[in-house]
């Protein structure tokens, strides 16, 4: 074969690291000669596969080669397995951000239930993460609906879960969070009977605030008028 400048090998190597704490690891090596994928191999398969007619062969004989398994292995030590603990501290530190959470009612247009919660997650990485509503501390899954992880910028994400439901006096309706970033899982209650008596204990004392300025007003003008016809 003849080669020009134009001409360009290229080898590329590949750690892949999954699990909780990044501990299953995956060590790929690809092979290209221009722009043209021609070997790969996979620590997960233990062996070359080829993708040319050339590399083909190659591929069944670098297989049964015990050196070129060593070297593999070695490569893999190296590159993977020695830096698990600064991929760890990165992905940790540096990556996972726990998810801020909203619970708040929405209106909707068409549904067979008179009312809706929307529990969405916010600014999360990594984007695996699990929404569960609860009904007095059950699980609930009937008129539940959930989004995908939507991206947000080239990092975060955000999630958000429905639930249609018709409410009763005196329940407990929450939903409870889970992700990778949390200690524990991180349950959020609905509090709109809270919401309604803190309304309507403002509502009495703007109320009682007005009537006691008025009387407090009238009885001034009275004194006045009193005060008028002493003579």
């Amino acid at each position: 074969a003849v080669f020009s400048e134009d001409d360009f090998y290229q080898v590329k190597a590949c750690c892949s690291f999954n699990g909780p704490n990044f501990d299953k690891v995956e060590y790929i090596l690809t092979t290209s000669f221009n722009k043209q994928k021609m070997m790969e191999y996979n620590s997960t398969r233990g062996n070359w596969i080829g993708f040319t007619d050339f590399s083909i062969v190659a591929s069944y004989y670098w297989n049964r080669d015990p050196w070129d398994r060593l070297e593999r292995l070695v490569e893999m030590r190296l590159m993977c397995y020695e830096n698990i603990n600064f991929i760890q501290t990165i992905g940790k530190r540096n990556l996972s951000t726990t998810p801020s959470m909203r619970l708040k009612s929405v209106k909707q247009t068409d549904g067979r239930h008179p009312a809706m919660l929307v529990c969405s997650a916010y600014n999360f990485y990594p984007k695996q993460i699990k929404i569960t509503w609860l009904r007095n501390d059950q699980e609930v899954t009937e008129g539940v609906s959930n989004t995908d992880a939507i991206p947000v910028g080239e990092l975060y994400y955000q999630f958000h879960s429905y639930l249609e439901y018709t409410p009763t006096s005196g329940e407990k309706i929450s939903c409870m969070v889970e992700h990778v970033t949390l200690s524990e899982p991180r349950i959020i209650v609905w509090k709109k009977n809270k919401i309604i008596v803190g309304l309507s204990g403002l509502i009495l004392g703007l109320v009682i605030f007005i009537s006691g300025f008025i009387y407090h007003r009238k009885k001034s003008t009275r004194g006045s008028q009193t005060v008028e016809r002493a003579p």
